[in-house]
């Protein structure tokens, strides 16, 4: 089964050395559960796009440190492939930018949130029972991002919201999976970007309260990327 990963951002240079890009995060850990996927990386972020919607069976969009309201060229094109993909009822799945990114396409707003970056580990409350958590009322998952989803497409359905990111999870119909938060990253990467990012784009003060909330309770990134190789693959 081919897989195409759109490929909006990239690892930070100076962290490629001991962490994979973001497309290989997701090749790895979902070829891990998936053995029949075939991936294809797609650097979008450089004007590199599949020839159409039906060159892959499905589809993934990764995060990015672009704004997804953003007019540049590639993220127009983009939300017109999006569009396309949605036509064909082709699996998509969308992460942290990807999540953005298809809910501006489809007729949602995207925005600077008014209230700061979400970093560290984030509580989202389950609003539908999820198919790998069947019982879960609450799941944890890293975040890193400053924009959200501020006004969802219609026919979009919340399934994890927090106070801090009211439309943390969507899915629309059964073919368009999106998330907020990161279940491709560790632990271990998501300090060595707060450590990073501390003093510049993050404060001091958040980059601590970032790294205290990674040191107790368990994430459930690998129930989510199951079911994110489960969804796919529909």
């Amino acid at each position: 089964m081919k897989i195409g990963i759109l490929a909006a951002g990239i690892t930070p240079d100076s962290l490629l050395g001991e962490f994979p890009s973001y497309a290989n995060m997701f090749a790895e850990q979902l070829g891990k559960k998936q053995r029949d996927f075939d991936f294809v990386t797609y650097d979008v972020r450089l004007g590199v796009f599949p020839h159409g919607a039906q060159e892959c069976d499905a589809w993934l969009i990764t995060g990015s440190k672009a704004d997804a309201y953003a007019d540049d060229a590639w993220i127009l094109r983009l939300c017109d492939l999006i569009q396309d993909i949605d036509q064909m009822q082709r699996p998509l799945v969308g992460i942290c930018f990807g999540h953005q990114v298809i809910a501006r396409a489809l007729g949602g707003r995207v925005e600077k949130y008014q209230g700061g970056w979400g970093v560290g580990v984030h509580h989202y409350t389950v609003c539908e029972s999820l198919p790998v958590l069947p019982e879960a009322e609450e799941l944890a998952l890293c975040a890193f991002h400053q924009d959200q989803v501020v006004e969802k497409p219609a026919r979009a359905r919340v399934i994890l919201r927090s106070d801090f990111c009211e439309n943390a999870g969507l899915l629309y119909d059964q073919h368009i999976l999106t998330f907020q938060g990161h279940p491709e990253f560790s632990k271990v990467y998501e300090k060595a970007l707060i450590d990073l990012y501390d003093g510049q784009q993050l404060t001091h003060e958040q980059a601590m309260l970032a790294r205290d909330s990674l040191v107790d309770g368990e994430i459930q990134s690998a129930h989510l990327m199951k079911w994110i190789g489960q969804f796919l693959k529909q």
